[in-house]
């Protein structure tokens, strides 16, 4: 044997070798994966403090790291963390409408902080360290569902790709917001929770996941569209089988559907009821820019129209058909029902209610499924058959497009000037 070929065969076994640890110890090494990208996390703000944040953004002449963690929704977060939401809500003196306060914000995130604030530890730290702990929580819960094989298509190699997926999605463009103080990492917690806990069939505990999720985050109704379509599958299963179909957990599956609706509409009620104004959650987000009246999709289909015309438009869908195609077709099949389900109506829910905003990169860090996507679009064939000899070749050159991703979103997005910036 040749020097490159004794070469070839030692580098493969240490490939194997490093393999075969991480599918023993799956929960150690992605809580390295995911250590280490918060450290990149970490050095592409200190990289956008250094290079890319004109001080004119943060007031002084030394931005930091801290400037990136404490900017955009993270100022209202403390507030509300600080000082609670205001009453009466601020309306505007000329015309009397409700202008943009933190009743557009959901409680739930910066209560928590509150309670560690209690610790002496200041907003920004108690935030943070809160989100490190909720992030690695989120990245094994996601890994967790990946791995569940209850209405999914066969997949010998199911472990090692929602390995790979549960670490590629450590590396999303957006993941830094998982670090700073946002609703993110929490919201993560809850969505992964219940779509697992839901195809465990513990109802239960999904209804109590998707009322916390309420005063977290706006999604419920995707996890009520999971829901029932577990839901529907169990109940032809279950007839098929001879059963009584959901036989003693009928009432448990009932309050699980329940709980979806009144998530969905938990936290608007709670401001129409201390305000005194039904409307009033509606109206504050309207004025910061959210109008679903509209209608839905009429914004997007607006803003490509009016940027790019015709060519904009069938661009739009064109990406959107893709996104469909590729999660219900080959790629998508080795996922559950259930996780298919949400990846198709969380962003359409998105895109359906939410106006056009660069935010809506932050939002998809929640459609864990994309990550799945590209880690079977990476590994497998064309015909989604097998994982090819190559793979790990492939999933580093998406590591590194993602990388650079996560480089671009931290320094184009997380910084801030003052008459130029779009939100992350």
């Amino acid at each position: 044997m040749t020097v490159t070929g004794l070469r070839a065969v030692v580098t493969s076994q240490g490939r194997s070798a490093v393999g075969q640890w991480a599918l023993r110890r799956p929960v150690v090494f992605l809580l390295v994966v995911y250590a280490v990208t918060r450290v990149l996390a970490f050095v592409a703000m200190w990289v956008a403090a250094t290079w890319f944040q004109t001080p004119a953004g943060v007031g002084h002449l030394d931005p930091s790291v801290g400037d990136i963690l404490g900017g955009w929704d993270s100022i209202w977060y403390k507030r509300v963390a600080t000082q609670g939401y205001p009453v009466p809500l601020p309306a505007d003196p000329n015309s009397g409408l409700l202008t943009y306060s933190a009743w557009a914000f959901y409680p739930a995130f910066p209560m928590m902080v509150r309670a560690l604030m209690l610790l002496g530890l200041p907003f920004e730290v108690a935030g943070v360290g809160l989100n490190l702990v909720l992030g690695a929580v989120c990245t094994l819960l996601v890994w967790r569902c990946f791995n569940f094989a209850l209405h999914a298509s066969p997949q010998p190699a199911r472990e090692r790709i929602a390995l790979m997926t549960g670490a590629l999605w450590c590396l999303y463009p957006a993941t830094g917001i998982l670090v700073m103080p946002y609703t993110e990492a929490l919201a993560g917690v809850l969505i992964a929770g219940s779509l697992l806990l839901l195809m465990q069939r513990r109802y239960a505990w999904v209804a109590v996941l998707t009322l916390a999720l309420g005063f977290t985050r706006a999604a419920a109704p995707a996890i009520a569209c999971a829901a029932i379509a577990h839901l529907f599958l169990r109940w032809r299963e279950d007839r098929a089988a001879g059963v009584v179909p959901l036989g003693g957990q009928r009432v448990t599956a009932a309050l699980m559907l329940v709980a979806t609706g009144v998530s969905s509409l938990a936290w608007p009620v709670v401001v129409g009821i201390i305000s005194g104004l039904p409307m009033a959650f509606f109206d504050v987000q309207a004025a910061w820019g959210q109008k679903p009246e509209s209608g839905p999709f009429v914004l997007w289909l607006s803003w490509a129209w009016e940027g790019h015309g015709i060519v904009g438009v069938t661009i739009l869908i064109a990406l959107v058909a893709t996104y469909i195609a590729l999660i219900m077709g080959r790629h998508g099949r080795w996922l559950a029902v259930e996780l298919r389900v949400w990846a198709l109506a969380y962003p359409l829910y998105l895109l359906a209610v939410v106006r056009p905003i660069t935010s809506m990169w932050r939002f998809l860090l929640l459609d864990f499924p994309i990550a799945a996507v590209v880690a079977s679009v990476a590994m497998r064939t064309s015909t989604g058959a097998k994982v090819v000899a190559h793979w790990r070749r492939r999933v580093g050159v998406v590591a590194l497009i993602l990388l650079v991703g996560l480089f671009w979103f931290t320094c184009a997005l997380l910084t801030y000037t003052p008459w130029a910036s779009t939100p992350p």
